[in-house]
């Protein structure tokens, strides 16, 4: 059993890692401020024996000297996640996702920690070309404020190389799906499963566009690999994390919605304010650590599907902002 620090620990992708950690009996501490308000999302972790949950700024060292003994390793999932929150709250964005991000870093200069994970994005590569696949060393391009502080961030981790006592690792995550205590619908699959489902109409830009896609349980193993995995096979390395398999046109996820809710009417539309447009080779995660994702596409939309049958997120249309990164109830915007 080990001690994880999770910062951020609090939203869609922390409390997947939070639920998969206690059930493998490790002691799990979250800092999160709760900016989008989503206290809920920690409910069900609340009275275990290995779980403490902390309502803060990760930034701040007193807090963190709080609750820094005996933590073995550190994921740093924290932050104004998307591009369109971070666009919205350009000044909250810089303070939390460039400033505090980068002090948090460093707060772990001197301690004695095994492993530190930055969570990255696959957004960094931006646009290239179709019939390409964008390994770790493609040349970034990040297109917003969101991936140009990730990249920003992965720097400050690198310079840290040869510093430090701990392995520091870059995770770039592709786009999200699947079930969590903090559910979100702004995400690709979720949100088209959910218009598709609640609407029966769907309207799609740029249908031709790739992205990779990850289920949230597959980024939760993933991370467990790496604090399994021998320092020199992570030490200081960038990993795309997520499948080959995994890649998909948005028209390759309404084809498979079809399937499943048929008679529903599609509207393609084109030149969306999202430009991005990547497919991304995970072959060193797979070469690395021997990591390929147990979960695909279908499997994503069918949990989500069963949930909706069952009467879930039944307040889904009348209180929308719940379920995703919205509006903020802290801002200094």
């Amino acid at each position: 059993m080990s001690k994880l620090l999770l910062i951020g620990g609090g939203g869609y992708v922390g409390t997947a890692l939070t639920r998969h950690f206690l059930k493998k009996q490790h002691e799990v501490v979250s800092i999160d401020r709760f900016i989008y308000d989503n206290r809920e999302s920690i409910i069900n972790f609340k009275g275990h024996k290995n779980y403490q949950v902390i309502n803060g700024d990760f930034s701040d060292y007193e807090l963190l000297d709080s609750i820094i003994d005996g933590v073995d390793n550190v994921v740093i999932l924290g932050g104004l996640v998307g591009d369109p929150i971070t666009k919205k709250y350009p000044k909250t964005s810089e303070e939390i996702n460039d400033i505090s991000i980068k002090r948090c870093i460093d707060y772990f200069d001197d301690k004695n920690i095994q492993k530190l994970i930055f969570i990255s994005t696959c957004s960094n590569y931006g646009l290239i070309p179709d019939n390409v696949l964008a390994g770790e060393d493609y040349e970034l391009r990040p297109l917003s404020l969101y991936s140009r502080a990730k990249v920003s961030n992965e720097k400050y981790l690198l310079s840290k190389k040869g510093k430090v006592k701990y392995s520091g690792v870059i995770l770039r995550f592709a786009t999200a799906f699947g079930l969590s205590e903090r559910m979100r619908f702004d995400l690709t699959i979720s949100q088209f499963t959910k218009e598709m489902f609640t609407k029966k109409e769907l309207i799609v830009f740029d249908e031709n566009t790739w992205r990779p896609y990850c289920h949230v349980n597959d980024f939760a193993r993933l991370i467990e690999l790496v604090f399994k995995s021998k320092k020199e096979l992570i030490d200081f390395e960038i990993f795309n994390a997520g499948g080959n398999e995994n890649n998909y046109t948005k028209k390759m996820i309404v084809e498979a919605l079809l399937e499943k809710i048929p008679n529903c009417q599609i509207h393609y539309d084109q030149n969306d304010s999202d430009p991005r447009n990547y497919r991304v080779d995970f072959s060193k995660v797979k070469q690395y650590l021997n990591f390929e994702p147990m979960y695909d596409l279908n499997y994503g939309i069918d949990e989500l599907l069963a949930e909706f049958e069952k009467g879930k997120y039944i307040d889904l249309i009348e209180n929308s902002t719940k379920y995703g990164n919205y509006e903020l109830n802290y801002s200094i915007d």
